[in-house]
């Protein structure tokens, strides 16, 4: 169960908006570098304001842009626990998949929360509540696959504990 603070944002939060790709190369090997800059033109100074266990609901085309995964992975470094939209562009959420980061496709949460509401999320049932205002979705729940990713905090994680997928196909 994931339970945070909703981050309210709106359609077409790009990954330049979570993190500006003037900052990309300079601090490359330093993530926690970036922090300060993530969400900057949207949320002044949000990496001082976010806590472990928020939550961000956005609009559409959540995450739209270049392939940068270092918006997901940002976003999970300041404690973001989940990002809920309407839509999201498919190279953010699998980037956001393959670091541990839950993405979930919503249409009517996004529409009825507002930023300090309370969110629950059910991964294990597909059911995503906004406490605040007593409204709950169901949402099109994950592939096995992709539940055990994110169980495991991600890809790489999964590897460790699992091995190579048996969905990876050997290229020999």
């Amino acid at each position: 169960m994931i339970r945070g603070r909703c981050w309210k944002l709106g359609d077409n939060i790009s990954t330049d908006h979570i993190i500006s790709g003037k900052y990309k190369f300079s601090a490359i090997d330093n993530l926690e570098a970036m922090l300060p800059h993530v969400l900057e033109e949207v949320i002044p100074e949000f990496y001082k304001k976010v806590a472990k266990g928020d939550v961000i609901v956005g609009g559409k085309n959540f995450g739209k842009g270049s392939s940068r995964e270092h918006a997901p992975r940002l976003l999970k470094l300041l404690g973001i626990s989940a990002v809920i939209a309407k839509s999201f562009a498919h190279i953010f959420y699998r980037n956001a998949i393959n670091i541990g980061l839950p993405v979930i496709v919503a249409q009517t949460i996004p529409e009825v929360s507002e930023t300090e509401d309370i969110i629950e999320i059910d991964l294990a049932n597909a059911v995503v509540r906004n406490v605040t205002k007593g409204i709950e979705e169901k949402f099109k729940p994950f592939p096995k696959e992709l539940m055990m990713i994110l169980e495991s905090g991600g890809i790489v994680e999964y590897i460790k504990k699992y091995g190579v997928p048996p969905w990876v196909r050997s290229t020999e």
